[in-house]
C-alpha cells in the first residue's frame, strides 16, 4: 500500500464511524471498560483514510480515531465517470474486497464497512464484494488496500513509455 504525505489541513474532511466496540480488561482488581472506535475520514474527492481510537469514553475514542485516520490518508485514482479505472482485489488479513468498475448510473453497490470507505473516497459508481472474513476492521482495511493499489492509465503509459491510446487498445 502506497502512502503519500498529504497535508490534511488543506482538505475538508468528513468522518464516518464504522464501529464502536466495548472492550473489557479483566484484572484482579476488577474489570476496566474501554471503547474502540473505527473511523473513516475522506474529502469526497479522492482522499480517504482509516483510523482506530481507544479511550475510556466514546467521544474521546472517536476523536482519537479521527486523528489517526487523518495521518493515514491515501489518494484514490478515479476515472471520468467517478468509478475506478480497473477492477482490483484488496486484501488485509483474511478479508478480501473485490472492487469492480461500473458505468455511470450504477451507484454504490457495497456492504456497510466497504460502503463507508468508497463513499468518502468520492467514488459514485462501483460494485464491491466482501470475500472471506466479515470482520469490519479488516474489511475496511482491505478496501483501503484495494483503492490504494489502483493505477491510472496515464501512470501505466508513462511507466511503459507508450501513449494512453496504445495501452487502452
Amino acid at each position: 500500500m502506497r502512502h503519500e504525505i498529504i497535508d490534511a489541513s488543506q482538505l475538508e474532511l468528513t468522518d464516518k464511524v464504522v464501529s464502536i466496540k466495548r472492550v473489557t480488561k479483566v484484572t484482579k482488581g476488577g474489570n476496566t471498560m474501554r471503547f474502540t472506535a473505527l473511523v473513516v475520514v475522506g474529502d469526497m474527492n479522492g482522499h480517504v483514510g482509516v483510523g482506530l481510537g481507544k479511550a475510556k469514553e466514546i467521544p474521546e475514542a472517536i476523536r482519537k480515531g479521527k486523528e489517526d485516520a487523518t495521518k493515514k490518508l491515501v489518494t484514490v485514482v478515479r476515472d471520468e465517470n467517478n468509478s475506478i479505472p480497473h477492477d482490483n482485489l484488496g486484501k488485509f488479513g483474511s478479508a478480501s474486497v473485490l472492487l469492480k468498475r461500473s458505468p455511470e448510473g450504477t451507484g454504490i453497490i457495497a456492504g456497510g464497512p466497504a460502503r463507508a470507505v468508497v463513499e468518502l473516497a468520492g467514488i459514485k459508481n462501483i460494485r464491491t464484494k466482501s470475500l472471506g472474513s466479515n470482520n469490519k476492521q479488516n474489511v475496511v482495511l482491505a478496501t483501503i488496500a484495494g483503492l490504494a493499489g489502483l493505477v491510472s492509465p496515464e501512470d501505466v503509459a508513462k511507466k511503459r513509455g507508450k501513449s494512453v491510446d496504445e495501452i487502452m487498445a
